[in-house]
């Protein structure tokens, strides 16, 4: 009795020791899949002088068709009113950024002088989060005021996303609105809203569930170590009175 409890000990001793690593994998994958989504300001392609590249949107949440559409009345409203609408859509933003800085930073970037921001207009959206942020040069403020952009952004484009994330429905919204506003039409305002009971939701960020994920493999592991030697110890007391006859 005393031989099968030291191997009994023994091959919880073994699997724990083999765990251990695997578990050490699964938790590092995790963290690696997580920052290796999160898009960060110098990932973002530059612009060049003349370029057309009115959308980037990296999460893929926007049709084709749609993108084209999108890009080709940006295009056009640049033509008529020399002003520039440009949409950024990222998955995942860096640890410790906001939707704010990161398009303070990309406008930065992408218009280092005030001469080159003076007509430029930039949106942001982070697609885990649903964060916005909007960004306008100068030249433009006395037809995209400040409240206007804040409408644009927390009102005519995350209203469809509190619906359902309907995403193109919310860039074609958005684009109609600054075009309208940017082309010195009378500003439609953001969309109306219907109130409805609110119900908690049971859908976990993508986040929360590949923390649930790698939760859930560590307790199963350490579960699946401690059970194994115990259920060969009985089965074996179970079987030797049989054996022993």
């Amino acid at each position: 009795m005393e031989q099968l409890l030291n191997q009994v000990f023994r091959m919880k001793k073994l699997l724990i020791r083999l765990i251990l690593p695997l578990l050490t994998v699964i938790l590092a994958s995790s963290l690696f899949t997580t920052s290796a989504l999160a898009t960060g300001v110098y990932q973002i392609p530059n612009l060049t002088p003349g370029d057309s590249t009115w959308v980037v949107d990296q999460s893929e949440v926007i049709s084709r068709i749609n993108e084209g559409q999108i890009s080709k009345t940006f295009e056009e409203l640049a033509k008529q009113t020399g002003n520039e609408v440009r949409f950024v859509i990222i998955r995942r933003l860096d640890y410790g950024e906001t939707p704010e800085s990161f398009a303070k930073a990309l406008f930065d970037q992408w218009f280092p002088t005030e001469e080159a921001k003076a007509n430029q207009i930039l949106l942001v959206l982070d697609t885990v989060t649903n964060g916005t942020a909007i960004i306008s040069g100068d030249q433009v403020k006395s037809l995209l005021t400040d409240d206007t952009a804040k409408s644009v952004a927390d009102e005519t484009l995350a209203a469809p996303l509190r619906d359902g994330n309907k995403y193109n429905q919310a860039f074609l919204d958005t684009s109609d609105r600054l075009v309208a506003v940017l082309s010195g039409q009378a500003d439609p305002g953001p969309p109306e809203i219907v109130d409805k009971v609110q119900v908690e939701g049971t859908f976990k960020k993508a986040e929360e569930t590949d923390k649930g994920n790698a939760t859930a493999w560590v307790v199963g592991l350490l579960i699946a170590a401690t059970i194994i030697p115990m259920a060969t110890y009985y089965i074996y007391l179970a079987v030797q009175p049989s054996s022993e006859g």
